[in-house]
């Protein structure tokens, strides 16, 4: 009992509560603290009941030894706002609803418009706070009999919760004599706080609770449940609510008490993980201090060096400003050549004087052009011996722990799933710098971990060795000497549903070079109509005459199934993709070109009205792309037999219809699986691997992928991972072995 002081204590006060209610938000605090802290709040002061030890609360009565007193009485005064509930007066103001700050929820919680007044007793409390004290012997403080006359007062032995008062035996006999309704009256402990027996509405007087309402998670009364406020509610009686909360209450209790091993174990992980923070914190403050230290030392070195440059430079310096110096005190020496030359100036004989003075007249000059060519032999400010240490200082200003990179952003536009998983992401712009990086993928429904690469460099992977026809979880993260950081956000990646068919468009059936263009790597095809279509539409009156253009695969199948991927330009205008029998896709390409479509060739298996009650499947099997729109034919009058949509396909009532068939905006990209043994060929949004449309096709000989073009279009086979990349910078290939498999 001792340990659970802490769970009886009021969050205000910090002592065991007294007389507790439960706040809105289910924490239970004093009822005088709860009073207080609304005075302080600036709210009037709530009218409460009166103390249990005050005067007032107790029974204005003398000792039975006495004078007869009136027998004791209960409590019936009224508290505000409870019996008699008027209601709201037409042109009252609107009444100020309380907050209380509550100290565990660190929030204001709303009272409601009568405060306190809402907030019922927490009896329950108060009996767990009793039998605590008792326990504990905190309760030693004797109860005194509230009916004997001082100084005879004797000690109470025995409590009446329907007079709410303390008697001691003889007082107790006296006011409940043997076969009286009081005999029945319910005896307790003696104490000074004495509860109600049972909880009542605090809206309606006297009005026991006995509903629960589940939407609203308060108790009510029978007059309560009938507001409309708690119409729809689910309500039920607060026995079912009690039996409920106490099973789930128990329940839980159980599995605690019977995982204490487990807590056991998380404590000692917590306490060996407080023992790591502080090994690791003295290495990290070591760390720093060694780093420091390093600063400085090669701080100081660097000193020591620039230094001795200066020194250096301040020696050269003094040097030639010295012999300056020496230069110039010679000229004071030249007061002997002055009078020596006055004296020159004497001499009257003319040859003599020219002997004697050209020498003089030298040493002369030498002196006047020194005098007037005079400037310092070195520079003594030292102006470009000065350090720019701005952006080292703000380099050590910018000086702090390390921090593990952010979330990597996954570039969804450059993520596929094709015959491999190409994942490319980046980190943010604010982000640290990542060393490697960590890739961990798995199958839809297998838990996080299932699957991880450790350092991969660069911002890719490509991930091989997949399952057919399954959705895989993929996300990075960043590494550093911080550690690692926050995963991205999971991206979904669904593979396709058979072995991806590499193949090249086939130009040995010669192509019409004027309106059929293919690409060096022969995976792009661009129809430009030339002017063979203007010259049949001149001399066409009443229709307008088309040209068809045949594009095959440079591969053809006769057994498996195979999957591959196009994309056809929104602005082309008409393009047909499928697959066909080679044999009768090279029978039509050497026929003349200004012909029916294929499709309604009465020998093709496609559509005539005596060949739709035939069972053979058709020859060719096309879907129609054009003008950004895709054509998905209905099963009953489509041109590919017995096609159908696949559930859940979006051809099932989603874009424009007719009783013909459906269009549908054209998907980025177009997926196509062929059955070879079902002899089936399904279409599928190849970005989303939804499937759009099933049909036929006859797949008795060798089948090869078709294209066909109507006027001017273009068409992109998708490039595999493995052939894009071959040329790039290398990327980390992730291979998912059998443990993926065993996952599943």
């Amino acid at each position: 009992m001792k340990s659970m002081e802490r769970e009886l204590q009021c969050p205000v006060c910090k002592d065991i509560v007294k007389q507790p209610v439960v706040l809105p938000c289910l924490h239970s605090v004093c009822l005088l603290c709860a009073s207080e802290v609304l005075v302080q709040s600036g709210y009037p002061q709530p009218e409460l009941p009166p103390e249990p030890n005050s005067p007032a609360s107790t029974p204005n009565t003398r000792s039975p030894r006495q004078a007869r007193r009136p027998m004791p009485k209960a409590d019936r005064a009224l508290r505000p706002g409870f019996g008699t509930y008027p209601g709201r007066r037409r042109k009252e103001g609107h009444t100020q609803l309380m907050l209380f700050p509550c100290v565990p929820c660190g929030r204001d919680v709303e009272l409601g418009e009568r405060g306190l007044v809402d907030c019922m007793r927490n009896l329950t409390l108060e009996r767990i706070v009793e039998r605590y004290r008792h326990t504990v012997n905190l309760g030693s403080v004797a109860v005194m009999c509230q009916f004997c006359k001082p100084p005879q007062t004797l000690e109470a032995t025995k409590g009446c919760a329907d007079c709410r008062a303390s008697f001691c035996n003889e007082c107790f006999k006296l006011y409940h004599p043997w076969g009286t309704p009081r005999a029945q009256h319910e005896h307790v402990l003696p104490t000074l706080n004495f509860r109600p027996k049972v909880l009542t509405c605090p809206e309606h007087d006297q009005e026991k609770l006995q509903f629960y309402c589940k939407s609203c998670q308060r108790l009510l009364c029978s007059l309560c449940k009938l507001r409309r406020v708690h119409g729809g509610h689910k309500i039920v009686p607060v026995t079912q609510a009690y039996q409920t909360l106490k099973d789930k209450i128990t329940k839980e209790l159980g599995y605690i008490l019977s995982n204490q091993g487990t807590v056991l174990t998380q404590i000692t992980q917590l306490e060996n993980a407080i023992t790591q923070t502080e090994v690791n914190s003295v290495a990290a403050r070591e760390q720093l201090s060694q780093c420091v230290r390093e600063l400085m030392a090669l701080l100081s070195e660097r000193q020591a060096m620039l230094a001795q440059g200066l020194e250096s430079s301040r020696q050269k310096r003094s040097e030639a400003l010295a012999n300056q110096v020496a230069e110039r005190r010679s000229l004071l020496e030249h007061a002997g050549l002055m009078a020596f030359t006055q004296e020159l100036l004497k001499e009257t004989d003319s040859a003599c004087f020219v002997h004697a003075a050209r020498q003089t007249h030298n040493r002369l000059a030498q002196s006047i052009e020194s005098l007037q060519s005079f400037s310092l032999s070195a520079d003594p400010s030292f102006r470009h011996f000065q350090l720019d240490v701005s952006r080292e200082l703000k380099l050590l200003t910018d000086l702090n722990f390390i921090q593990a990179p952010l979330a990597p952003v996954i570039d969804t536009q450059r993520t596929l799933a094709y015959d491999q998983l190409f994942l490319c992401w980046r980190l943010p712009p604010d982000s640290s710098p990542a060393w490697h990086f960590s890739v961990e993928y798995r199958r839809r429904g297998v838990v996080p971990g299932g699957g991880r690469l450790e350092e991969v460099s660069g911002t890719s992977a490509v991930i091989d060795r997949l399952e057919m026809d399954s959705v895989y979880v993929l996300r990075v993260r960043g590494c550093n000497k911080a550690g690692f950081g926050e995963y991205s956000e999971e991206v979904y990646l669904h593979t396709p549903t058979a072995p991806v068919l590499n193949f090249y468009l086939d130009s040995r059936w010669g192509l019409h070079a004027d309106r059929l263009v293919v690409s060096k790597e022969q995976r792009c095809a661009r129809s430009v109509p030339g002017l063979s279509l203007l010259q049949a539409a001149d001399r066409a009156l009443t229709s307008c005459h088309l040209t068809a253009d045949l594009l095959v695969g440079d591969v053809a199948v006769t057994q498996g199934r195979h999957y591959w991927a196009c994309s056809v330009e929104p602005g082309s205008y008409l393009v047909k993709v499928g697959v066909g029998l080679e044999s009768k896709l090279q029978e039509w390409f050497h026929l003349p070109q200004d012909m029916a479509s294929p499709r309604y060739d009465p020998d093709s298996g496609h559509d005539s009205g005596a060949e739709d009650s035939s069972d053979s499947p058709p020859s060719f099997t096309f879907l129609t792309m054009g003008m950004g729109k895709i054509y998905l034919p209905s099963s009953a009058n489509s041109h590919h037999g017995t096609a159908n949509y696949r559930d859940g396909g979006i051809a099932n009532g989603n874009g424009p219809s007719s009783p013909t068939g459906v269009t549908y905006p054209l998907p980025p990209r177009l997926g196509v699986c062929l059955d070879v043994e079902k002899g089936r060929v399904t279409f599928y949004d190849a970005h989303s691997l939804r499937p759009l449309w099933e049909g036929p096709v006859d797949c008795s000989a060798p089948v090869c992928p078709a294209f066909c073009f109507i006027g001017g279009g273009a068409l992109q086979l998708q490039e595999l991972v493995a052939n894009r990349n071959a040329d790039q910078t290398p990327v980390r290939r992730v291979t998912i072995q059998s443990r993926v498999t065993k996952l599943n």
